[in-house]
């Protein structure tokens, strides 16, 4: 099942069941769904495309969660916590940490970084070569360690 369609079923799921933060996660989810398809002009979403939003929907949870956190706000950063839980579950795994630093140490060889200077370069190319499957900071953390 395509995962437009699988989330508006988990939302007609959610509202008979009366799950706020779950739905709340899930209408989100939908609003930036039906924006791409409008921006587009299409009529269906292609689960990749779907993946990247969902990614980005989970970083700027995860930037609320911090900002909430340092704010004192532990209600907010809760209910941001739940939907980012809801959004997790859309989302396949990415690379663990001995898969990633393979990846960067390919890159790094690749494009002949030497400092960190290069950094730009070796993301460029392990973003470009592995988009979806890598968390950025992961990456940079890795990179970072290894052109030091």
């Amino acid at each position: 099942m395509p995962i437009l369609d699988d989330v508006s079923s988990q939302m007609k799921d959610a509202m008979r069941t009366k799950a706020k933060v779950r739905l709340g996660a899930l209408r989100s989810v939908r609003a930036a769904f039906l924006e791409a398809l409008k921006a587009d002009g299409s009529d269906t979403l292609a689960d990749e495309k779907a993946i990247l939003i969902l990614r980005k929907l989970a970083k700027q949870r995860k930037e609320s969660i911090d900002a909430f956190d340092k704010a004192g706000r532990t209600d907010l950063a809760e209910q941001e916590r739940g939907e980012l839980a809801v959004l997790e579950g859309f989302l396949p795994s990415l690379a663990d940490e001995a898969t990633t630093t393979e990846w960067v140490k390919a890159a790094i060889a690749e494009t002949g970084a030497q400092s960190p200077g290069d950094m730009g370069r070796v993301m460029g190319a392990v973003m470009k070569a592995h988009k979806g499957e890598v968390d950025g900071g992961l990456t940079k953390t890795i990179a970072l360690k290894l052109l030091s």
